[in-house]
């Protein structure tokens, strides 16, 4: 394949070839794309439930028209959106005891997609029998509607991680909608130095004034996906952070408001979300806050203001004025403004790119294994019957090194908690937490002292 020029001398807009394709393998989710198939092979966010009311609610999934609805008996079910009959759409149905029902003829129909009724017909037809509708399983679970869209004989035990039941640890769910491919949203998550310069250099610190210290960075895969590793210097400290891709589309983020000024061990996560696709072109983040004392150590969280296309840290919507968000551009405007779909092959990745390459690689892998009925890589660890998970914020004091390489000595600081956290027999432990804080006390404590 010829290689294409790359034009390096100034005012060359016009010779310039702006002529590459997307990526679908990678970014298009539609039923039947690599990517689509593979995603279609896990559970999936799909609402709220505080956004389902008595009324039946238009939603797409993959590109699919769907309509989310609540039985008067409080189950959720998620049909196909136009009547098996005529075609009407079933957000305008009505919803009854045992399903919804159409406003057009009255078919009735169950959350399963059984047609329960159809009124319209003499009594001894057997019309009902003859057809079901498009419908997909669902399960609610704290606050979260989730479905699965995939192959009915593959489908999976609904995954619980460790995260979702820690003492002190209030789960808020929240949403928020982004014009643009999923996977330009879901990849931020791997890519640290965004935040280094995004939120802390350009315009103002959004976080904390540690941001703003370019870390030692490295990716490293887990069971069950990756996460990325930074190291910060930070006075007489050391921070070590990771967040976490739980293979396809599930992130776990650290601390928003961590500043690196307190010790702390395995401190856990501050947000579990789902990059959902709508569709090629439209995406939507669903997942919950996490509110406990680790995760807003300064005490400026706010629960109040997490919910239906709100979360309560900077820059994450598109509610504020345009040119307020050309003053200050948050994770939102830099994510949508990759167009609605980012050009892979117009890009030109550096170092720090490498966990955005990474995670491009792991999906490509999976998707293909999709393609080919492979098994999909799963994490077979269970600590206490959860899913071990290994985002995390460490703060250790080990003063700088003074006669010797300090950026090498936080590098090698940052390996060695992630060789504690990713790593070792204690792994499926039920008191797993507990030993990975004891091993990094214990090592922090080695640490300074060999700098004393």
């Amino acid at each position: 394949m010829e290689k294409k020029a790359v034009l390096t001398h100034p005012y060359s807009a016009y010779e310039r070839d702006h002529a590459a394709a997307e990526n679908a393998e990678l970014t298009h989710v539609e039923k039947g794309s690599p990517m689509g198939e593979y995603l279609r092979r896990f559970w999936q966010p799909v609402a709220l439930s505080q956004e389902l009311g008595e009324l039946p609610m238009a939603v797409r999934m993959f590109g699919e028209d769907l309509v989310l609805f609540r039985t008067r008996g409080g189950e959720p079910g998620l049909l196909e959106k136009h009547c098996s009959h005529r075609g009407t759409s079933l957000e305008f149905g009505v919803c009854e005891d045992q399903g919804l029902r159409c406003c057009y003829h009255g078919w009735l129909f169950g959350v399963d997609g059984r047609i329960l009724e159809t009124p319209g017909d003499p009594p001894d037809s057997r019309l009902r029998f003859n057809i079901c509708h498009g419908a997909y399983p669902l399960k609610e679970y704290r606050g979260i509607i989730f479905g699965y869209f995939g192959p009915p004989d593959r489908q999976p035990e609904f995954p619980l991680y460790d995260t979702y039941d820690i003492d002190g640890d209030r789960l808020v769910p929240y949403c928020i909608t982004y014009p643009c491919n999923w996977l330009q949203v879901h990849e931020n998550v791997m890519d640290p130095a965004h935040a280094v310069f995004l939120h802390t250099r350009i315009s103002f610190t959004q976080f904390s004034d540690a941001w703003g210290e370019l870390p030692e960075m490295d990716f490293v895969p887990t069971p069950a996906g990756m996460i990325y590793v930074t190291s910060r210097r930070w006075n007489d400290k050391v921070w070590v952070r990771s967040n976490d891709i739980i293979l396809p589309n599930l992130a776990q983020v650290g601390h928003i408001w961590e500043d690196g000024l307190e010790p702390k061990e395995f401190a856990r996560v501050a947000i579990t979300r789902w990059t959902t696709p709508i569709d090629n072109h439209t995406c939507r983040i669903i997942g919950w806050r996490h509110f406990h004392p680790d995760a807003d150590p300064r005490g400026i969280a706010d629960e109040s203001l997490c919910g239906v296309e709100s979360v309560d840290f900077f820059g994450q919507n598109g509610e504020r004025a345009y040119e307020d968000r050309q003053r200050m551009p948050g994770d939102y405007d830099a994510q949508i403004s990759q167009r609605s779909i980012a050009v892979h092959g117009l890009e030109n990745l550096t170092r720090c790119d490498r966990g955005v390459a990474m995670l491009r690689q792991l999906l490509r892998r999976e998707a293909r294994k999709a393609t080919e009925g492979q098994p999909l890589a799963a994490s077979p660890l269970r600590a206490n019957g959860a899913i071990p998970t290994y985002a995390h914020d460490t703060v250790v004091t080990v003063p700088p090194v003074q006669d010797g390489d300090d950026r090498a000595s936080v590098r090698d600081i940052g390996r060695a908690v992630t060789e504690i956290i990713v790593k070792g027999e204690h792994h499926e432990a039920p008191d797993r937490a507990e030993q990975i804080r004891h091993r990094i006390r214990e090592f922090a404590a080695r640490q300074a002292a060999t700098t004393e």
